[in-house]
């Protein structure tokens, strides 16, 4: 991917933050009793979205039934910022950036009278922005890079722990949607393969996505830089490299769903214009699929937003939603509460 698409991808993010188990492989083919007998979608309001859902399950996991799926074509995926936790007012994996300049500051003193650096810790985001591409990727790429696979996961694990969001001051892990891990684990309890396949980089989302949303850090598809394998003296290591290897965006969804699941999904969840191939990729499986939009538009415990919004825009993908029938699951109304603390 050349400059200008990551340019794009983190220009309205940036210009905002200063602004402010596994799916099981098993050959069962009955629904799984313990989630169909009970509520499998506790946080979840009776309505059109919750029905749609657990009707879809019932039908694909019944062998008697016209629209049973089989076990191995039973895949499901999640984009993941905006769909699996929030993403305002940036992308958290820009507050990740920020941070992570902030916290090199001190051992580059030269950063206080160098640009983009200066800008940067002086929240001075027209001087920022004046640096153009060249600017916002050097931040991104020293922010992530010039570093081992493993030393890029204990400092992303270690601020996922510790940081704190600057108007919900929760650690972002908890701003996690409870309905949503829900769903995760009733399709998993029925013997759906999850998938996260998301815009954000892949090695920032693994050190924490597997505890905190029970998906294995395999089962995870996202953006990458390069890596080199170095043997480090007798101790091998992967470097990460200052280059974008692949984006896992828009068209790019359906590309990596290909080249690293395989399998077309029968399941895939949204938020946002960015998941739109992905949902029209599923749709054009010949078996029975379920697509889902998530509509921010609860602007008291989240925040609302579509057509208008720098993230998560929703606007073509609503519109595609509506005239094909896919399921646009209404925050405020649909969900019981929004965050796993809420209950």
């Amino acid at each position: 991917m050349q400059c200008r698409s990551v340019y794009t991808f983190w220009v309205g993010i940036i210009v905002l933050a200063f602004a402010s188990c596994a799916g099981d492989n098993s050959t069962g083919s009955k629904p799984d009793t313990s989630t169909s007998e009970a509520d499998p979608l506790p946080s979840w309001n009776e309505g059109a979205a919750k029905k749609g859902i657990i009707d879809y399950v019932r039908a694909a996991t019944d062998s008697a039934g016209g629209q049973f799926i089989p076990v191995p074509d039973r895949i499901a995926t999640f984009d993941n910022d905006g769909t699996l936790w929030s993403e305002q007012p940036v992308y958290f994996q820009l507050f990740f950036a920020i941070d992570q300049i902030k916290a090199m500051a001190a051992s580059h003193p030269e950063w206080k009278n160098q640009q983009p650096y200066k800008a940067l810790l002086e929240n001075d985001m027209g001087t920022l922005m004046k640096q153009g591409e060249k600017g916002l990727v050097e931040i991104m790429m020293t922010s992530h890079v010039n570093n081992t696979s493993d030393e890029f996961a204990a400092t992303v694990k270690q601020w996922a722990d510790t940081a704190l969001h600057p108007t919900k001051k929760k650690k972002y892990t908890e701003l996690v949607f409870q309905p949503m891990l829900e769903l995760i684990h009733y399709l998993q309890a029925n013997h759906f393969k999850t998938f996260i396949v998301s815009g954000g980089g892949i090695e920032f989302m693994r050190p924490w996505a597997e505890q905190v949303y029970g998906i294995p850090k395999d089962q995870i598809v996202g953006s990458s830089i390069g890596t080199a394998y170095d043997y480090n003296n007798g101790k091998p290591v992967l470097r990460r490299l200052a280059k974008i290897d692949f984006i896992d965006d828009k068209v790019g969804k359906p590309v990596g769903i290909n080249r690293f699941i395989g399998r077309k999904p029968v399941f895939a969840c949204g938020n946002s214009d960015g998941d739109l191939q992905m949902l029209q990729w599923t749709d054009s499986n010949p078996l029975k699929s379920f697509k889902l939009y998530v509509h921010h538009t609860d602007s008291t415990r989240e925040w609302a937003y579509d057509r208008q919004s720098h993230i998560g825009t929703l606007d073509k993908g609503w519109d595609e939603a509506v005239a094909k029938g896919w399921t646009v699951v209404d925050m405020k109304s649909d969900w019981k509460v929004i965050y796993p603390f809420e209950r």
